[in-house]
């Protein structure tokens, strides 16, 4: 994976709807969560997979840093860990 983090946009779409969300990854989380995952747009896109099997994507923030995620679901950092 490559080193250092980013800002990466997403858009959800579910038929006609869509949101957008502004989401930062430090080089720590990729290192630390993200080692598993081929490429940072596939970690981001493991997040997100993990926050809409939970929530609706009205209710995800529309900007955040992925070291948020636990804060909000304690189990994130063990499942994306095992998803990558």
């Amino acid at each position: 994976m490559p080193q250092g983090g980013g800002r990466f946009r997403v858009r959800v779409r579910e038929g006609a709807a869509e949101t957008t969300h502004e989401v930062t990854v430090s080089a720590g989380d990729l290192e630390q969560s993200g080692a598993g995952y081929p490429s940072p747009d596939a970690f981001v896109r493991a997040c997100f997979e993990f926050l809409l099997a939970r929530e609706p994507k009205e209710s995800i923030l529309r900007s955040f840093d992925v070291s948020a995620i636990s804060r909000y679901f304690p189990e994130f950092e063990r499942e994306i860990r095992r998803g990558g």
